[in-house]
C-alpha cells in the first residue's frame, strides 16, 4: 500500500510538473508575439539602464542553457537518481525546464530601439503566419516522437502500473525523416518571426538562436554514443535543422 502510495504522488508530481512547464511555454509565447494580450511582453518600454538589462539578460540565458544543458546529461541523470526515484528524473528536468522559462519572462528587461517594424498588412500577415507555424511546428514534433515520454509522464505512469519503461529505439518518421531536430527548427522560427522586432528581442532571438546550437553539439554527441552508426548514418542523410536538398 505504502509503495502504491509513493507511486501515485510521484505520478502526481509529474503532471504538476507538465502543467508548469506547458504553461510557461505557452505564456512564452504571447510574452515573444506581436498580440500585446499580456501586460508584460517583450515589447514593453525598457525600465532600467541598457547595460544593466543586458546583463540581466544573458544572465538569464546562461541560467536557462545551464539548466537544459547539465541536467540532460547522463552522469547528472546517474547523480540525480541517487536522490529521487528514476521514475521522476525526467519530470523533475521538465520541470526546472519550465521554472527556468518562467524566470525569463518575470525578469527579462525590455531594451528600446527597433532594428526592423513591419506595417504592410501582407508581410505582417505572412510573419504573423510563420510565427504560428514555427511553434505549431515544435509542438507537433514533439508528438512525433513521444511528447508524454519527453515531458516525463510516460515514465511516471509506467512506474504507478508497475510496468518497466520500453525501450528506446532510433526510428525515423514523419518530421524527422527530413531533420533531424524539428523541435529546435519550430522554435528558431518562433522566436525570430515578429513584425516589431525591438533590441530586447533581438537580444533574446540571438542568444536563444547560440544556446539551440551549442546544445544540439552535445546532444548529436550524446545520441551518437548511444545510438552508434545507426545515428552517423542518420546523420549524414538527413539536415541539422533544415532538410537536405541533395544527398
Amino acid at each position: 500500500m505504502m509503495i502504491w502510495v509513493k507511486n501515485m504522488l510521484i505520478f502526481m508530481y509529474s503532471i504538476f510538473c507538465y502543467v508548469i512547464a506547458i504553461t510557461g511555454q505557452l505564456w512564452f509565447i504571447f510574452y515573444l508575439s506581436d498580440w500585446q494580450l499580456i501586460e508584460k511582453s517583450i515589447h514593453s518600454p525598457q525600465e532600467v539602464n541598457f547595460f544593466v538589462a543586458l546583463l540581466i539578460n544573458i544572465l538569464l540565458i546562461i541560467i536557462f542553457a545551464s539548466q537544459h544543458s547539465f541536467m540532460a546529461r547522463n552522469w547528472f541523470k546517474k547523480i540525480i537518481t541517487t536522490f529521487i526515484h528514476p521514475a521522476s528524473e525526467r519530470c523533475t528536468y521538465v520541470l526546472m525546464s519550465g521554472l527556468s522559462l518562467w524566470l525569463i519572462i518575470f525578469l527579462w528587461q525590455p531594451i528600446n530601439g527597433t532594428i526592423w517594424h513591419i506595417e504592410n498588412d501582407i508581410m505582417s500577415s505572412f510573419i504573423f503566419f510563420l510565427f504560428i507555424f514555427g511553434w505549431a511546428f515544435s509542438s507537433l514534433a514533439t508528438f512525433n516522437i513521444n511528447h508524454f515520454e519527453l515531458f516525463g509522464l510516460q515514465q511516471a505512469y509506467l512506474n504507478l502500473v508497475n510496468k518497466r519503461p520500453a525501450q528506446i529505439n532510433f526510428t525515423e518518421k514523419l518530421f524527422y525523416k527530413f531533420i533531424r531536430h524539428p523541435i529546435q527548427l519550430g522554435i528558431l522560427i518562433g522566436i525570430w518571426a515578429t513584425s516589431n522586432m525591438t533590441y530586447g528581442h533581438f537580444t533574446i532571438s540571438i542568444l536563444l538562436t547560440l544556446y539551440i546550437f551549442l546544445g544540439l553539439y552535445f546532444e548529436e554527441k550524446d545520441l551518437v554514443n548511444t545510438l552508434g552508426d545507426a545515428y552517423k548514418d542518420y546523420k549524414q542523410r538527413v539536415g541539422l535543422v533544415i532538410p537536405k536538398i541533395w544527398r
